[in-house]
């Protein structure tokens, strides 16, 4: 097995993958840039080296660096995490050059799986279904205006190189087709380099369902069931749980099947998604994406199948068989995780970087904190403000919601605004706890909850209140709450 292996990433993934690790026995190296010279990663890790200024295209995306510190270090393999060089095909060829081990697929997967129109044509070979729409990039607005006549509004304009709900423009007539494709190039351009942009069928009220498989280097290819994803905000999943409400296990092997399809055409190794468009109707399921790499939502799949993801990744780059068989894989229980962001959802989830004044994590049965941060440590305006993956397991799902609802009770942060007090809100959420989800979840939720307009003469005589309150010296209890809790998602009436 190796002995040493770098992690060429940060935060609470650079942890996960520092903790697989000291279990095997397995040193580890971390790389951090000057802003994260205090990072939790770089306390774990057995060594940490400097690659570099705060931006990331001047430290964690040069990999020319992280490879120097590989040979420097002694390290024998490279593990991505998720984002950064994860998915750059370029950086695997250069890491193997340097004999070194690159965790992951190999690097024609990544190519061929990572333009999306790419990705689109091998699951059409492959037999899989796709969402009705171009296999090649728009050529013109003509191109696109009569596509979209054809496959009928509404449609989904698509970055071929994007991610992250970058470069998408949502149309529902003719009349914005014009300044939607536009705006998806410019913003295609700018954040990939690339205005490559494809149109497709958009799917209403889709449910966005995806498979974890994992393969080896022996020919053996499995899926671990699916993971619900719908709930997403700026096209970027917040809350993810295993196995999907609405999954039938006739549906769940379809959809398995189609994913390891998939993975069979491009000789994948390692762990890897496929994601799926799944209607809520007549449950359709349309092939949307694959990731090549390690998911942010992968602790859920642990605790539903008892399989460390990350240590079998370790395992098969390493060049051992996969240490389960599809008949092995079973679905115990129900998982769900949020995704803790220093995000302020009052004002449309923007981010709240700043100091952790306070920080006091959830305990118990069934209760799983993959963090990144410790009390004292700052949440950086230089990258994603992400600051850990609180994930609950119980025996069916509702107990796993009321599991969450304990955990998040508990979970305090102060000094910056989070995303926690949206998730206690959401856990009371019947729609929610009803199983009725869908992309456009948030929005409707948004609406249901929105505080109630105060009278112009009740908020005079608040006014009146207050000030005659502070003035007789008494205490101001909204001083007293915790600054992640004074939120219209509290004051809405919901269980803080």
């Amino acid at each position: 097995m190796f002995k040493k292996i770098l992690i060429a990433n940060r935060g609470e993934i650079a942890c996960r993958v520092i903790r697989a690790c000291r279990e095997m026995k397995i040193a580890t190296v971390a790389v951090y840039s000057d802003a994260d010279k205090d990072a939790l990663h770089v306390r774990m890790a057995d060594e940490a080296y400097n690659i570099g200024p705060p931006a990331s295209s001047q430290s964690y995306l040069r990999f020319e660096k992280i490879i120097d510190v590989a040979k420097l270090s002694g390290a024998e393999a490279i593990h991505p995490g998720y984002g950064f060089l994860s998915e750059n095909a370029e950086f695997v060829r250069e890491v193997t050059k340097a004999g070194i081990t690159f965790i992951g697929p190999p690097p024609e997967a990544m190519e061929g799986l990572g333009g999306k129109m790419s990705a689109r044509k091998i699951a059409i070979e492959a037999g899989v279904p796709i969402v009705p729409g171009t296999t090649e990039p728009l050529s013109s607005f003509d191109e696109a205006k009569a596509t979209a006549k054809e496959i009928g509004y509404p449609v989904m304009l698509k970055a071929s190189a994007g991610g992250g709900g970058k470069g998408m423009r949502l149309v529902f007539d003719e009349s914005e087709l014009r300044s939607a494709l536009e705006g998806a190039q410019s913003e295609a351009l700018s954040g990939f380099g690339d205005d490559a942009v494809y149109v497709e069928k958009a799917v209403v009220r889709p449910r966005h369902i995806e498979i974890q498989v994992f393969s080896d280097t022996h020919g053996n290819h499995v899926y671990l069931a699916e993971r619900e994803c719908s709930i997403q905000r700026r096209h970027q999943k917040v809350v993810e749980e295993a196995p999907s409400p609405i999954n039938s296990a006739e549906l769940r092997k379809a959809m398995g099947e189609c994913a390891v399809k998939v993975a069979k055409a491009v000789n994948y190794v390692g762990a890897g998604t496929v994601e799926f468009l799944v209607s809520d109707v007549d449950k359709s399921f349309y092939f949307l994406e694959m990731n090549t790499r390690l998911q942010v939502e992968h602790p859920v799949t642990e605790l539903i199948t008892g399989f460390d993801l990350v240590r079998e990744q370790i395992n098969v780059a390493w060049g051992e068989k996969l240490s389960f068989t599809q008949d092995d894989v079973r679905i115990n229980g129900h998982a769900i995780e949020c995704r803790v962001y220093a995000e302020d959802p009052d004002a449309n989830f923007m981010p709240s970087p700043g100091r952790i004044t306070r920080l006091r994590l959830p305990h118990g049965p069934g209760v799983r904190d993959d963090g990144g941060v410790y009390e004292g440590a700052d949440v950086s305006i230089y990258y994603d403000p992400m600051i850990s993956k609180l994930a609950v397991h119980a025996r069916t799902r509702s107990e796993a919601i009321d599991r969450m609802r304990r955990a998040l009770m508990e979970y305090e942060v102060g000094g910056i605004k989070t995303t926690l007090t949206f998730f206690r809100a959401l856990m009371d959420d019947q729609e929610f706890i009803d199983g009725k989800l869908d992309t456009g979840f948030i929005p409707r939720f948004k609406e249901r909850h929105r505080p109630a307009e105060i009278p112009e003469s009740e908020s005079d005589l608040a006014v009146i209140a207050a000030a005659l309150s502070f003035q007789s010296g008494a205490t101001n209890a909204a001083n007293a709450v915790p600054e992640n809790a004074r939120s219209k998602w509290a004051i809405s009436g919901r269980r803080m």
